[in-house]
């Protein structure tokens, strides 16, 4: 395993963060953390890191205990921040020389591992200007190249596209991809993005409270909790009927509106609409990621009261 954790906990004051979180990544595997505001995943992030040292529980990082090993841990893995964190009075090969240093690149392969980095985000054209003049998205992709600059076993990407239009999101999909599957690398990630969990994530842990309250494939998530969706209107409904037949997996009334959660409406659609009355209208479609995270999580927006001032207290220490 890439990433395991035993009852791990963090815990601020009487708020905890993290509730005994019991977690295995493997080996190559592009696992996605999702939750609401607060829900612990950057408190998670930041103990596997080594930034912040847990209540109580165990955890290894490319097999290494995040207390015990922290450099063993931190020379193992690679970073990028939910917040901008290249310097701007540098240019994009000297961010990434300042990084070899600080990682101790052997000196005899730095410029030519600068050179593959680059071309990985295809930053090449750009590598000698400033960043300062450099796109949200190109900023990006120079953290991505910066993160893998000492070939580390593990990534961790907090929010990696957060704030960027979706065409350059799109663009980091695939680099993200392709960095996993270039460098035979573990990535890590947390997103708000139901979409790029889709899109990117082999499996997802869904996270709240700190506590895992789902675990699958997208799909497999996606075909157990939501199926398929089929929204019906109808002067009258029998709601309990409809629940009870055995394909049904949920039903709600929204704004007058049922929305009927099925297994496989192609085959079960005709026996469910001969079991409802009049209809006004019917639409079918697909059931997606976000409808499993409301699933868990509910409708409510909440404050990041779990991890609120999380960096302003790990600035203070």
């Amino acid at each position: 395993m890439s990433i395991k954790t035993e009852a791990l906990t963090k815990k601020f004051g009487k708020i905890t963060a993290v509730n005994e979180l019991n977690l295995e990544v493997k080996e190559g595997e592009i696992f996605g953390l999702l939750g609401p505001n607060g829900a612990g995943k950057t408190t998670l992030i930041s103990m596997l890191c080594t930034i912040l040292k847990p209540t109580s529980g165990r955890a290894w990082v490319n097999g290494f205990d995040i207390v015990k090993e922290q450099g063993k841990v931190r020379k193992s893995i690679g970073i990028v921040f939910q917040q901008a964190s290249v310097d701007d009075l540098l240019t994009g090969r000297e961010n990434l020389a300042l990084h070899n240093l600080l990682f101790e690149v052997p000196k005899a392969v730095r410029s030519q591992r600068i050179d593959e980095v680059l071309s990985i985000v295809n930053l090449e054209k750009r590598a000698d200007d400033f960043v300062n003049t450099y796109s949200g998205g190109m900023r990006r992709r120079l953290e991505l190249a910066r993160g893998i600059m000492h070939h580390p076993k593990i990534l961790f990407l907090d929010e990696p596209t957060l704030g960027l239009d979706p065409q350059t999101r799109d663009h980091i999909w695939d680099y993200i991809k392709d960095l996993a599957q270039k460098e035979c690398m573990t990535v890590l990630l947390t997103t708000h993005y139901m979409e790029e969990a889709e899109q990117l994530c082999d499996r997802v842990a869904i996270i709240d409270y700190g506590n895992i309250v789902a675990l699958d494939s997208p799909e497999a998530l996606k075909k157990k909790i939501v199926g398929d969706v089929v929204s019906l209107k109808q002067k009258t409904s029998d709601i309990e009927r409809i629940r009870k037949l055995d394909y049904v997996i949920k039903v709600e009334e929204k704004e007058g509106v049922l929305l009927i959660s099925i297994k496989d409406a192609s085959k079960h659609l005709q026996d469910l609409l001969s079991n409802t009355g009049p209809i006004d209208f019917v639409e079918v479609r697909r059931g997606t990621l976000n409808d499993v995270f409301l699933h868990y999580t509910g409708r409510d927006i909440r404050e990041a009261e779990a991890e609120g001032g999380f960096w302003e207290r790990v600035m203070k220490r």
